[in-house]
């Protein structure tokens, strides 16, 4: 092949312009032992694609064809799921609407109301008196707390009598509001 043609054939094969045969013919080319001079890794470029070049599978075709068919009824599966889904939720929204309406529209007569009197004060008579022993078991719990409660009431009492105790008794020797002098304190006042 000349030099020239070699050029103009591999400038189409990679602008992507060449034809099956144009490419053939380069691979044919390059895949012989003659080359020119500085077309060396071009040689090396087709030689990969002739060794490399798989031919497809006798079944190759049924297989593309089965590949489309199964993706054609996944969609129609997953367009069936979603009215499907659609239907339940159209369905369960109905079913909450009734049964709403059932239960916040009907009327109906509280249970626990009473036609005669007497029955009624004495049932309110039977909760109060048990909500009072609850209360009162309650209580009970409490009582370490008024213990200690009272037991601090007393201290401080205690407390209370000692320090009037003292602030009398530091009345009566003059020293009320005042605090003890040091002694040498007491050395400079009398220096003076």
């Amino acid at each position: 092949m000349k030099e020239e043609k070699l050029r103009q054939l591999l400038n189409k094969y990679y602008e992507g312009n060449t034809s099956p045969e144009e490419e053939k013919e380069l691979k044919q080319y390059f895949s012989g032992n003659e080359t020119l001079p500085g077309y060396e890794a071009e040689k090396d470029i087709f030689r990969h694609y002739v060794r490399s070049e798989i031919a497809p599978s006798d079944d190759f075709e049924k297989r593309i064809i089965k590949a489309v068919d199964d993706l054609e009824t996944d969609e129609r599966k997953r367009i069936f799921r979603i009215r499907y889904i659609s239907a339940l939720s159209a369905a369960a929204a109905i079913l909450i609407l009734v049964g709403s309406w059932f239960i916040f529209f009907q009327e109906r007569e509280p249970a626990d109301s009473f036609s005669d009197p007497q029955i009624a004060y004495a049932e309110t008579m039977k909760i109060l008196n048990y909500v009072s022993v609850k209360l009162n078991r309650g209580t009970i719990a409490l009582q370490p707390i008024s213990k200690i409660n009272s037991t601090a009431r007393i201290s401080k009492r205690s407390i209370d009598r000692s320090v009037s105790a003292m602030s009398n008794g530091l009345k009566r020797i003059g020293l009320s509001g005042k605090f003890p002098v040091t002694e040498g304190k007491r050395n400079k006042e009398t220096e003076k």
